[in-house]
């Protein structure tokens, strides 16, 4: 599909900024309670895994677009997972400052992992394994 340069900003570029701001608006309330009560342990860890996963799909879908993507898909790869991860670290810092929050490396790690495993299942569902 070829895209104008002000389509590809809208399909591709919209949903990762709108998919951010949601993290960060649901960062800026209080951790909710029920999840914490929920008797499976670290379900905060896999919500943050699957959160960081779709990031990182979102941001392979953007730089995969990009006239660098020619020249290595594993510098896409990286830079998506970066991208993401940074994002993590970024919410990480700003739950630090909101009453009822806690900024936790453990948090951050879940993102790093979520950001990886997601970028390597979108590689793997868009069959660039071999590239």
């Amino acid at each position: 599909m070829k895209l104008s340069s002000s389509k590809k900003i809208i399909y591709y570029w919209l949903p990762v900024l709108i998919y951010c701001l949601l993290i960060f608006i649901q960062s800026s309330y209080p951790a909710p309670k029920n999840i914490q009560s929920l008797s499976l342990p670290y379900i905060d860890k896999l919500i943050h895994f699957a959160v960081y996963a779709i990031l990182g799909m979102l941001f392979f879908m953007i730089f995969r677009t990009q006239r660098f993507k020619e020249i290595n898909i594993n510098m896409v790869m990286a830079l998506s997972i970066l991208s993401s991860s940074l994002y993590g670290m970024s919410d990480e810092i700003h739950q630090y400052f909101v009453p009822c929050r806690d900024a936790d490396i453990m948090d951050f790690f879940a993102d790093v992992m979520g950001s990886i495993c997601g970028v390597y299942v979108f590689k793997f569902i868009k069959g660039l394994g071999n590239k």
